[in-house]
């Protein structure tokens, strides 16, 4: 491959609105005819990115189900901390920091299951998860000593690890960049709400059937996911060549293109934006039409012919995650996932804790039960991540002459500059003075809804710079996101112990404010660092189209 040819290029600087009509790539259908398709999807019927909206829903449904139970598993004990407890040799201290080296190994794992599901097929490693899955939760009853508890949630962090990384992956597979952040905050909305689901059913079942049934019932969850994705699930794997996706035209340059990856059959994206729109569009389209469609045996195959025929050593595939670390962009969006997802630590570390004690008294199915507030926060969360998200950036992208710029996602941070520090002072410095139970109630409502943008918003941001490297620089964020996750696990009931809840959430509020805060730093400068890793960009790349696992 050669290098690119015009200056001008920026991963993820693209022209995703054609306010002229000048662009001849494949444009979105109905009142946003004007927006450009990117990726640009090829002629045929099975690109993922051609799917009917009714097979992409099916699609879409399994990644929710697999979301809702491995998740459901991973969170169902935080409101049935105390009655375990009592019931074994494990005290919270030791429960809490095996979910800690559970949310390690559910990062480190990505880096296992990742290239597996480049090489062999994301479908198989679903239904790997999921199985695999409801085999620790029948084992985690038995676990009943600190060794065995951190052995079990270990071995399952391993196994549930795609739920992390594997997820987002596939809805870019689907879904193009206008419309991305719709779907990744709905995987947010079913990711984060399943965690807070889990304890408002567990503490239910533990007064009804005791402790050992909110395990017995996550398996059964997770074996139900299993059966729905065997007999739904497609694979997304789809062989493509690398675009630049309509990258902004420089009126100085016009004759220049950037590259196309060697692809003879492909234009690439700057000519295109130097050509008059022309009827190559319907006639591609009538052509893909020609084109014979899978059955559906075919599209339910375990493993596919055209996976297994790839040459690529795993090892290789497992290392290169680590190389992203060089990538600002990529450090900066594990860095604020992390930084998120490190209070929904704090707060199912503590729920159990301080509702269970006086003054509020919570029994553990209304300990449960007050996680309702969370649900309702994460569908707010996610609405204002995804949809909302996405119209923003339309309006941004509309504003700056129809270029998109990922860095202006990133001013949905700002709600966050308030809501995350204010529902921590909420939660525990109103619990500290033992406030009205709305109190805490409402600050968990709050911090479920931070959470969400939280999670969403970096995804987001990454694949948006760096689309063609998605797959293996979402490990790099998990594995960013959930190394700093285990570090609070580890260490937040000696922390809120020790310092007591006031002054514990005080230095907890004034960190989440900071925190966020870094995303200034990006608005600003976050294009510059992009246009300085243009050329390791086509390094790997070229690597990647090297090795057939351009997706």
């Amino acid at each position: 491959m050669s290098s690119p040819s015009s200056s001008d290029f920026i991963p993820g600087t693209v022209h995703l609105v054609d306010l002229d009509s000048t662009i001849s790539s494949r444009h979105a259908k109905g009142a946003s005819r004007d927006v450009v398709l990117i990726p640009t999807p090829s002629d045929d019927p099975d690109d993922p990115l051609n799917w009917s909206p009714r097979r992409k829903l099916l699609f879409l449904s399994c990644i929710c189900v697999y979301c809702q139970a491995v998740g459901i598993a991973s969170a169902a004990i935080y409101s049935v901390l105390v009655p375990i407890s009592d019931a074994t040799d494990l005290t919270v201290a030791d429960l809490n920091s095996g979910t800690g080296y559970m949310f390690l190994a559910f990062g480190w794992g990505c880096l296992i299951w990742q290239p597996l599901a480049q090489k062999f097929g994301k479908r198989p490693i679903y239904l790997l998860s999921s199985l695999g899955s409801m085999g620790t939760m029948l084992w985690a009853p038995y676990a009943t000593t600190n060794g065995q508890w951190i052995a079990n949630k270990v071995v399952q962090g391993l196994i549930g690890a795609p739920i992390e990384s594997l997820c987002e992956v596939s809805i870019a597979d689907v879904y193009f960049t206008h419309e991305r952040g719709t779907y990744v905050g709905l995987y947010a909305l079913f990711l984060v709400g399943s965690n807070f689901l889990a304890p408002v059913i567990a503490g239910f079942i533990n007064d009804g059937q005791g402790w050992e049934w909110v395990l017995h019932w996550c398996a059964i969850f997770c074996g139900a996911a299993f059966i729905i994705l065997l007999f739904f699930m497609e694979e997304t794997n789809f062989c493509r060549s690398a675009t630049t996706a309509a990258t902004p035209p420089s009126p100085s340059n016009n004759t220049s293109s950037a590259p196309s990856l060697n692809d003879p059959t492909s234009t690439s994206d700057v000519e295109k934006n130097t050509q008059p729109q022309t009827q190559g569009i319907d006639t591609a389209q009538g052509e893909m039409e020609t084109l014979s469609k899978k059955s559906f045996l075919q599209k339910m195959k375990l493993v596919r012919r055209e996976d297994l025929q790839t040459k690529v050593p795993v090892t290789g595939m497992v290392l290169r995650p680590l190389i992203y670390f060089s990538f600002p962009i990529v450090v900066f969006s594990g860095f604020m996932y992390g930084a998120t997802v490190c209070f929904f630590n704090v707060l199912n570390g503590t729920a159990s804790l301080i509702l269970s004690s006086a003054p509020y008294n919570f029994s553990a199915s209304i300990v449960g039960l007050s996680y309702v507030s969370c649900l309702i926060g994460v569908v707010i969360g996610s609405i204002y991540a995804g949809p909302v998200g996405d119209k923003f950036i339309l309006w941004q992208a509309r504003r700056n002459n129809g270029i998109m710029e990922p860095e202006q996602r990133l001013w949905l941070y700002a709600a966050l500059l308030i809501v995350l520090p204010g529902a921590l002072l909420l939660w525990g410095v109103g619990a500290a003075h033992e406030v009205h139970w709305f109190g805490p109630v409402f600050a968990m409502g709050a911090l479920a809804a931070a959470m969400t943008v939280g999670c969403g918003l970096p995804i987001s941001y990454c694949i948006d710079c760096y689309k063609d490297l998605g797959a293996d620089a979402i490990v790099t964020v998990i594995l960013i996101r959930n190394t700093m996750s285990f570090a609070v696990s580890y260490g937040i009931t000696p922390w809120v112990e020790n310092l007591g809840y006031q002054n514990a959430f005080l230095i907890a509020a004034f960190a989440g404010l900071a925190q966020t805060a870094v995303f200034f730093v990006f608005v600003k400068w976050g294009r510059q660092f992009r246009k300085t890793s243009v050329a390791q960009y086509w390094k790997y790349v070229q690597q990647l189209k090297d090795d057939g696992l351009l997706h």
